[in-house]
């Protein structure tokens, strides 16, 4: 399952940063909003590399978009091979990939706390980070689901809801067979 997770995972999660962008720049062309390059900047932070706030890190703006993008979608990957697919499970990783972001803005002090931010702002990212959590899930869904139900949806197979008296699965029958 590791392995599928991981390339699907990558495909998917770039798959979400493509669908995030493209909807980043339809937007920025009604709002007149221009680029962030926080991605960048956190990059630049993370790995120690030169900063220079007179010229924003272009390429490596797209190396921490895109490449964020793509590494956390292997964990949306994980989450669809286990069982855990569709808009519920896409809104729990759009709250994982929310939070990343934030981790890795306001430990380098690229960024600040979102409850300080413009509510427009604010709702601008959120818009656009479920974009990409709900694009990478959509990928990640599809691609698990030619390995078959995954073991959380087997589980739920024995008897629909949840019951004290349904124990797990046998480890034999967890994957299929």
């Amino acid at each position: 399952m590791i392995k599928r997770a991981l390339w699907q995972g990558l495909v998917a999660g770039a798959a979400g940063g493509v669908a995030m962008t493209l909807g980043e720049k339809i937007e920025q062309a009604i709002t007149g909003r221009p680029d962030s390059h926080v991605p960048g900047r956190v990059l630049e932070r993370l790995t120690g590399m030169r900063e220079r706030p007179d010229k924003q890190p272009l390429l490596v703006n797209w190396a921490m978009h895109f490449g964020q993008a793509a590494l956390l979608g292997v964990l949306r990957s994980v989450m669809a091979h286990a069982g855990l697919r569709g808009p519920v499970a896409s809104a729990q990783f759009t709250v994982v990939r929310l939070t990343n972001d934030q981790i890795l803005e306001n430990a380098t002090g690229v960024g600040a706390p979102p409850q300080t931010w413009p509510r427009t702002e604010l709702v601008v990212d959120l818009l656009h980070k479920t974009v990409y959590g709900f694009a990478t899930g959509a990928v990640a869904d599809a691609l698990a689901a030619r390995s078959g139900p995954g073991p959380g949806r087997r589980h739920a197979a024995l008897r629909p809801g949840r019951h004290a008296d349904v124990g797990p699965l046998p480890r034999t029958d967890a994957y299929g067979r």
